[in-house]
């Protein structure tokens, strides 16, 4: 191996968490952002890194261009996709050196279930710049020379994606602690199958969505109003742990989640929101397509 070989392979090493944050904001798939920085590394390899000023810039312009090519096609994927559709969970905050951890609020919050739900919303155009922009605080002249757009585009660009983004952000409890004591709550309450218990934790017009991809038992349509959503907790509560299953809660896409992990891996996961005014749940989020379930690696010890 050359000097050349060793100094390419260390910088595609100093950058990669970076790469991977961006391309999972883009594209809410750890699989497929995980592809995409692979693919980015094969392309770094074949160049001459020593023509290369700003190694950073190259690396986050070819991951962002082919984040670009990759949500114009799993679009297309979605619209047949069995069930309501969620971004894939992602395990955070168990190391300090791991590749994407939840460093402050602004970046929890960028990499947070709801904010990747809101984001699926966007163009692609406008998603890129809002996350190099917003979660990365890249400058918008920077953005510009890596979308190949000019910077009084790249501006209206943000300017329509914040717009969008504040329009449909919703509300949520940002304190972590009453967070977990709220997911612990309904863990246990779903377990027991307490129907008074977990009709006292539930907002009168909570949601409940889950991601099942056909994969996994999940119910097709969001389920509305806390006392149908509490009836199917009950419902299920002698199911959700399997023989062999362990349940635990985890710090997943910034925040307190309650994950089911199996011998064979992590089986299934759920995210709470709260209303900030109340303290109540007002959205539940699962997911158990096991193809979604990667990013959830092995169980906090």
């Amino acid at each position: 191996m050359t000097s050349s070989d060793t100094d390419a392979m260390t910088a595609f090493a100093r950058n990669r968490g970076l790469l991977v944050g961006v391309a999972y904001r883009m594209l809410g798939s750890v699989a497929d952002a995980e592809d995409v920085v692979q693919e980015a590394w094969l392309r770094w390899a074949r160049v001459d890194t020593a023509t290369v000023a700003d190694p950073t810039g190259f690396l986050v312009r070819t991951v962002t261009r082919l984040a670009i090519d990759r949500l114009c096609r799993i679009k297309a994927r979605r619209e047949t996709y069995v069930g309501p559709w969620l971004p894939e969970p992602l395990l955070t905050g168990t190391d300090p050196g791991a590749s994407d951890p939840a460093q402050d609020v602004d970046r929890a919050e960028s990499v947070s279930m709801a904010m990747l739900v809101v984001l699926e919303t966007l163009t692609p155009l406008e998603r890129t710049v809002f996350v190099l922009h917003e979660a990365f605080a890249f400058p918008y002249a920077d953005i510009a020379e890596i979308l190949g757009r000019s910077a009084p585009t790249v501006r209206q660009l943000a300017h329509r994606a914040r717009e969008h983004v504040q329009a449909r952000r919703p509300r949520f409890e940002a304190d972590m602690a009453k967070r977990r004591e709220a997911t612990e709550k309904f863990l246990r309450a779903s377990l027991d199958g307490d129907l008074a218990a977990l009709l006292r934790l539930l907002a009168p017009d909570a949601t409940l969505w889950a991601d099942g991809g056909g994969k996994a038992k999940a119910p097709l349509r969001p389920i509305h109003g806390r006392d149908k959503i509490a009836r199917f907790f009950v419902g299920i509560s002698g199911e959700v742990v399997p023989p062999g299953g362990e349940m635990r809660i985890a710090e997943v896409n910034g925040g307190p989640a309650a994950v089911l992990w199996m011998p064979a891996g992590p089986a299934a996961a759920a995210l709470v929101d709260l209303d900030p005014d109340t303290g109540l749940i007002v959205v539940i989020r699962m997911v158990g397509n096991p193809d979604k379930l990667t990013g959830l690696g092995e169980p906090p010890r």
